[in-house]
């Protein structure tokens, strides 16, 4: 008589959740992929670019950095100069949109043009973990990006100017970070909601960048708009005036470029105290001072979770579709 003993691995391995699986190869898939080197070239030579513009532009004042009364190191990533007109979170905002679109837009609709869905789903998962470990899998390998073009300008931005991060500006600078991811997985969630509403490969991408160059360009102009019709601005009355600002704002916040903005300036720039409506009083009587790092954080903390709030609508959405969608061999 034979004994098969199994060996506790392997027994480790065959209860591992379905999605850790499908994360795990997509993940593997993703880092060797051209997609992952080419966009991590292309913002390591943005990080680069606006780190030597912003480099060249504080190395008068880093010499006497410590009668400024703020993080000088952080303006490495907020302060533009020559030969780059945009600093690394202006740039940043703009194109990180793009890695969760490029990694979200062909998740469930490149299985289905390709024919393997099908098979994925008779394999012994759930249906369930497929879209789980894909959203996971994206999300680990943009952060993978994200990690390393952020070290890259902290470390060239110490060579350069000579200033070590403070541990308050390491605390911004980590918020920050998850902030961003935050802000980039709306539009995987948005990518992979399009991939499983439309069959093809390429329609998923088109509506994707569509709508995020729509918020990007028009979102403001939109705004006003809508503030101009719920509370028109009267020139003779300022009451009516602030009232129309406070409703443009309000407005604008719809967008998660706005509210990844108000969350990228108050944690990099420790002097913003406040992200609404400000009147001349206020600023009159208002102390100059900077921010701690918990005070900053705090103060948007709303934003945050409001682009966390949305990644699950919409990722709740795709699920939903997907796990209700007919999947034929």
């Amino acid at each position: 008589m034979t004994v098969v003993v199994e060996s506790q691995p392997q027994v480790w391995e065959r209860r591992r959740p379905g999605w850790t699986v499908v994360a795990r190869k997509e993940f593997a898939d993703h880092l060797l992929s051209a997609r992952f080197v080419a966009l991590l070239t292309i913002l390591g030579l943005v990080a680069v670019g606006t780190v030597y513009g912003a480099a060249q532009a504080l190395a008068g004042v880093a010499q006497d950095a410590s009668d400024s009364g703020i993080g000088l190191f952080l303006r490495l990533f907020t302060v533009n100069a020559d030969p780059v007109p945009f600093s690394f979170v202006t740039f940043l905002g703009f194109l990180t949109p793009i890695l969760g679109i490029a990694y979200g837009f062909d998740a469930i609709s490149g299985e289905v043009s390709q024919g393997t869905l099908p098979r994925l789903v008779a394999q012994p998962i759930h249906r369930d973990d497929v879209i789980n470990g894909k959203f996971v899998a994206g999300l680990g390998a943009i952060g993978v990006i994200m990690v390393t073009v952020t070290l890259l300008v902290a470390g060239l931005g110490i060579v350069m100017l000579g200033i070590v991060p403070s541990p308050n500006d390491v605390v911004r600078l980590v918020v920050w970070l998850v902030a961003t991811m935050a802000y980039v997985s709306i539009w995987l969630a948005l990518a992979m909601l399009m991939s499983v509403a439309f069959r093809g490969t390429a329609t998923p991408a088109v509506v994707s960048i569509g709508i995020w160059l729509a918020l990007t360009l028009f979102g403001g102009l939109l705004a006003q708009l809508g503030a101009d019709l719920i509370s028109p601005a009267d020139a003779a009355d300022p009451a009516s005036a602030l009232a129309n600002a406070q409703t443009e704002l309000a407005l604008s916040r719809l967008s998660p470029v706005v509210l990844y903005d108000d969350a990228s300036t108050a944690l990099l720039v420790p002097e913003v105290r406040s992200l609404g409506v400000i009147t001349y009083q206020q600023i009159d009587r208002a102390v100059p001072s900077s921010l701690s790092a918990g005070q900053s954080v705090l103060l948007v903390w709303p934003q945050i979770v409001g682009m966390i709030s949305l990644t699950v609508v919409l990722f709740a959405i795709a699920y939903v579709m997907f796990m209700r969608r007919e999947v034929r061999a």
